[in-house]
Parts: C-alpha cells; sequence; structure tokens
C-alpha cells in the first residue's frame, strides 16, 4: 500500500496554474488542496467568478498531470464578530460548495474561526457562546452542501473554537449530516499541556470521529522555551508512525496532505513520510 501524499497548491512555488501543476506533479504529490485566492494570480477569484467552466478548466490543467484537487481551500471565519462581514464569509464557501464538483472535487475545507476578526489568539474563543456561533454557521454550510452533494470538510485546532476531539465529536452531533466530515490535523490538538499523551490524543480523535475523517493534514511541531512551534514534517516531535498506523489500519488511502512545508524542505518531508509509511505495521 503507497502513502496518498499531497500538499496544499500555495506551498510550492509557481507563477502560474501551469507552472503550479507540474510542479506539484514533479515533486511527485498525487493531489493538492487548492485555496483559489491563494494559488491562482492570472485570472479573478473573488465571489460571483466561479462557474462550470471555470472549474473544468482548473481541473483540466491538474488533470494532465495527474493530479487531483482532493480539497477546494476557503478558509472563512465561522464567527466573525461582524455579522455582515460573517454573511459575505459564508456566501463565499457557499459558491465554493455550488461549484466543487466542477473542479473534480467533493470537500470545501475550512477551520473554525476566531472571535477577532484577524484570527488571533483569545481564550474567547472556547467559550460556550462561541461554539454555538459556530453551529449556527456550519449548519448554514451543511445545508447548501447537501443540496450539492458536497462535503464540508471541518479543521478543529487548539486555538480555536473546536479546539479538541471531544468538541469536534459535540460539532458532529449538533450538525448531524453525512456532508459534514473533518479535516483531521494531528499536530492542531497537541499543546503543551498534553504534549507528553501523543499516543492518548490521536487515540481520542480516531475513537471519536475516526470514521468522519476525510483529509489528513500533516505538519510537526516543536517545544523550544516553554512555546509549541509548527515546523515541517519531520523536523518536530509528532509521533508519525503511530499515526500512519492507525491510518493504514482504519483509513486507507486517505490523502494526506502536507502543510506548513515548503522549500528547502519538500523533499527531505516527503521522503520522511514516504519512509515512517513503510515502516509504520498494522495496528493488531
Amino acid at each position: 500500500m503507497k502513502v496518498n501524499l499531497g500538499i496544499r497548491a500555495h506551498d510550492v512555488e509557481a507563477k502560474n496554474l501551469y507552472e503550479l501543476a507540474a510542479n506539484v506533479a514533479q515533486r511527485g504529490f498525487s493531489a493538492v488542496q487548492l485555496a483559489l485566492a491563494k494559488s491562482i494570480t492570472e485570472f479573478s477569484t473573488s465571489t460571483g467568478s466561479l462557474s462550470p467552466g471555470y472549474g473544468h478548466y482548473v481541473k483540466s490543467i491538474f488533470q494532465q498531470h495527474d493530479v487531483r484537487i482532493a480539497v477546494l481551500g476557503c478558509y472563512i471565519n465561522l464567527i466573525h464578530p461582524d455579522l455582515p462581514e460573517r454573511q459575505r464569509q459564508l456566501d463565499r464557501f457557499k459558491e465554493h460548495i455550488r461549484f466543487a464538483r466542477d473542479f473534480g472535487c467533493t470537500i470545501v475545507g475550512t477551520e473554525t474561526g476566531s472571535v477577532i476578526p484577524s484570527l488571533g489568539y483569545s481564550e474567547d474563543n472556547f467559550t460556550e457562546e462561541a461554539y454555538i456561533e459556530v453551529v449556527k454557521s456550519v449548519r448554514e454550510l451543511v445545508e447548501e452542501a447537501e443540496k450539492f452533494g458536497v462535503i464540508v470538510g471541518v479543521e478543529g485546532g487548539i486555538n480555536h473554537p473546536i479546539h479538541t476531539p471531544k468538541r469536534m465529536k459535540r460539532l458532529l452531533e449538533d450538525v448531524p449530516s453525512p456532508n459534514l466530515q473533518v479535516i483531521y490535523d494531528p499536530a492542531n490538538f497537541m499543546s503543551l499541556d498534553n504534549v507528553h499523551e501523543q499516543h492518548f490524543v490521536m487515540d481520542e480523535a480516531f475513537q471519536l470521529f475516526g470514521g468522519r475523517m476525510v483529509i489528513v493534514h500533516a505538519k510537526d511541531f516543536i517545544v523550544d522555551n516553554g512555546e509549541m512551534t509548527m515546523v515541517p514534517v519531520g523536523t518536530g516531535q509528532l509521533d508519525y508512525i503511530y499515526l500512519l498506523q492507525r491510518l493504514k489500519k482504519e483509513k486507507p488511502f486517505i490523502n494526506i496532505l502536507l502543510e506548513n512545508t515548503r522549500d528547502p524542505h519538500l523533499t527531505d518531508s516527503i521522503r520522511y513520510i514516504q519512509g515512517r509509511y513503510e515502516q509504520a505495521k498494522r495496528v493488531q
């Protein structure tokens, strides 16, 4: 079984879309997470610009290089405190939902935002009030996704309203639709408090929503001077062998997408993931 490895498209250097697809393929990646506004510069990506023709054109460029668009990234602030701005962002996400299949894609992904407009850290993100606002926004997006047979992929993280595996499970229960699934980034759930309990944190995630994982993000972390810093894959402390053991057993062929990993680290990170994947034995 070969690792199904991809990357966020905006982590690959390119002057245009053709060069981007070629560079992704040259690295040996089979898939990308494509955030239109971050990766396309030669034509408009503003709300209202998408159409079936737009999606087919972009899809065809990647298809020429045997690269699949696994996720349309549309990172919005689901709990933006300015309600008209929040609605504008939700409407943008809905447009991605409507045309996702024209890009050859069935997942549109986002994180869950912040009470701070610039998406900064705030303990107010962990309140019940913030969680309720997330539920409202996710429910609105999922209702649109159900009309078009598309998946809303939600990514949790330690500084976000969905900041623990338990809270992710609660969101899945409060928006009970198969069109809501999880983009799982194991590093996002690590903190100074649980850094020595990686296996427990991963096990909890697989137990609570393993069956709902549709994409895995891969990055790494270090703890330095009492602070946690995200680093390229293979340069940190994440136990990738344990993670990949679980994935090989429970989520075979799931797209694993490198994140926060750019040149000059890409070649080593690819080799690292491939090597750890070969080492990982099935969990009995």
